[in-house]
C-alpha cells in the first residue's frame, strides 16, 4: 500500500446541521465547552474566525495523550456547508507529511449528515492509517450534537 491515503466517514446527527457548520466555521473555540474531555482549547493565531487563511491552534486529547495541532483554513464552501483545514504544525506532522481535514454537513431532509474526510501522506510505511483520529472526530461530533439537543 502507498503512503498516501484517504478516509471518509459519515455520521448522522439530529441537531441542526446549519448550527454544526457554523460551529466549525465561526466558533470552533466553543467546541471545548461541548466536548471538554476531547478538546481542551482552541485559539485563533492569525486572521479572523471563519475566514480562509486564518490559523487555528487546537489543544486536544487523543488516545489518552495531550496533543496540539495548528491548522490553516484552506477552504470554506457556504453552499455545501464545508470547511477544509490543513495541518501545518503539531503532533500529526510527526507521522504524516501532509494532513487535510474536511468537515461537510448535508442538511437535506429531517436528519443531517456530517461527513469527515482525512487526506494524508504518511512519512513512512510504518505509520498507521489515522482511524483512531477519525473515531475521535466522530465522538466530538456526537458530543456537539448532544450539547445542542439539551
Amino acid at each position: 500500500m502507498g503512503l498516501s491515503g484517504k478516509i471518509v466517514r459519515d455520521v448522522e446527527i439530529k441537531s441542526d446541521g446549519d448550527v454544526f457548520h457554523e460551529i466549525f466555521r465561526y466558533r470552533p473555540h466553543h467546541i471545548s465547552t461541548m466536548s471538554p474531555g476531547n478538546i481542551q482549547n482552541v485559539d485563533l493565531h492569525e486572521g479572523d474566525w471563519g475566514s480562509v487563511g486564518s490559523v487555528i491552534f487546537w489543544n486536544y486529547t487523543h488516545d489518552g495523550k495531550e496533543k496540539t495541532a495548528k491548522e490553516v483554513i484552506e477552504a470554506i464552501d457556504e453552499e455545501k456547508k464545508l470547511v477544509r483545514f490543513k495541518v501545518i504544525e503539531g503532533d500529526l506532522l510527526q507521522l504524516y507529511k501532509t494532513f487535510i481535514i474536511t468537515v461537510h454537513v448535508d442538511t437535506k431532509g429531517e436528519n443531517n449528515l456530517v461527513t469527515w474526510t482525512f487526506e494524508y501522506e504518511k512519512l513512512n510505511g510504518d505509520v498507521e492509517d489515522p482511524t483512531t483520529l477519525m473515531d475521535f472526530c466522530i465522538v466530538v461530533t456526537k458530543d456537539i450534537e448532544t450539547h445542542h439537543l439539551k
